[in-house]
């Protein structure tokens, strides 16, 4: 499928496919976007720019970048850019969130959920951390929940929660929300305004380099305090290099970890290349070839966990060969047993075929 589109840089009308093909140019099948994205050849270009600048004596202006990556993480996610911090950790800005919590709250996680999203609540002895099924979620919001805690879509398996009724239930008993985005920014429609706390790293589905990640905070700035704050999360940074930092940001930049200045350099390419798509074309593409790849699992006689609406499909019983696939040049996971396999804008249906095809041997 072909889909035409114009944009800020867009130039002469492309097809998603075409420029797709343009920046990414993988030498095997890559079929693991849920542990690790492919770069586009823009963000490799910017960042061997930036390295090279660097070298020669002649940095070029990298925390510009920053705050382009911020934006267009702002606007993939429909929040306002003041409620964007820019870091490098889901797990270090679950642990600001969860320090700001009052001793006995209680937090409600999914069961088994990625550690980077529930073990910093675990960390602290004085907190209740209570953990349901995932589909059980909304329905376990309770008088005296505090903040319910869950990925937008499992890394395990795929399943996308329900967050309109999780927020729903959390806004009837007067809870919070944190929502890792981390597999599901990028081709998820992610009303990220409609919670108070996002996460997300970005080197998965917004196939960014490794060392960027975001949190999103209320507008209030969530009852959160700065632990962490050096000088760039100052209100006028370089005014705030030496001694305590007088006058914090009065936005989200306040939480900003120190950038991985070279990291932000690509990820502002990556990001900008998502937008110019969009992300419902990403999401259209993604969903075709996970649901061809669930056909063609069914024709062989396996059951796919039951991930509607998820590029992720896991399969029980077959992640014993995952080391064969990888011989045979495609790339997939072993989560728990579950051959895991991501399908993402750079794949097509080839790949999904060349799967099925091993995997019926």
């Amino acid at each position: 499928m072909d889909y035409d589109f114009s944009g800020p840089q867009s130039g002469p009308m492309e097809t998603f496919e075409s420029l797709v093909r343009a920046e990414f140019a993988p030498k095997n099948t890559y079929l693991n976007t849920a542990s690790s994205g492919l770069l586009p050849a823009r963000t490799v270009e910017a960042m061997r720019t930036a390295v090279e600048s660097a070298a020669a004596g002649r940095p070029t202006d990298m925390f510009a970048d920053v705050e382009a990556a911020r934006a267009s993480f702002a606007r993939l996610t429909g929040i306002p850019v003041s409620r964007v911090a820019a870091g490098a950790s889901v797990a270090v800005y679950t642990g600001l969130i969860a320090a700001s919590l009052p001793e006995g709250a209680e937090v409600l996680t999914a069961e088994a959920d990625f550690s980077s999203v529930v073990n910093p609540f675990h960390m602290r002895e004085d907190l209740k951390v209570r953990a349901v099924p995932l589909e059980g979620i909304a329905e376990s919001v309770r008088p005296g929940t505090a903040l319910v805690a869950v990925s937008a879509a499992q890394s395990a398996d795929g399943r996308v929660a329900d967050l309109p009724a999780i927020r729903a239930a959390a806004r009837e008993h007067g809870a919070r929300t944190y929502v890792d985005a981390s597999q599901a920014a990028g081709w998820l429609d992610l009303d990220a305004d409609a919670h108070d706390y996002v996460s997300a790293v970005a080197f998965k589905w917004l196939f960014c380099p490794r060392g960027v990640a975001f949190l999103a905070v209320p507008e209030d700035l969530g009852g959160l305090t700065p632990l962490f704050a050096g000088w760039v999360a100052g209100e006028r940074p370089w005014d705030s290099c030496y001694g305590p930092v007088t006058e914090l940001a009065h936005s989200a930049r306040r939480f900003d970890e120190s950038p991985a200045l070279f990291s932000y350099a690509g990820a502002r390419r990556s990001l900008e290349l998502l937008e110019h798509l969009g992300v419902d074309a990403v999401r259209t593409h993604d969903l075709a070839l996970a649901d061809r790849f669930r056909a063609g699992l069914d024709a062989l006689g396996h059951e796919a966990v039951p991930a509607p609406g998820s590029p992720i499909v896991s399969v029980p019983g077959l992640g014993h060969r995952q080391e064969e696939l990888s011989s045979a040049g495609i790339e997939v996971s072993d989560r728990a047993g579950n051959l895991r396999a991501a399908f993402h804008l750079y794949n097509t249906p080839a790949d999904v075929d060349r799967l099925l095809d091993v995997l019926s041997r």
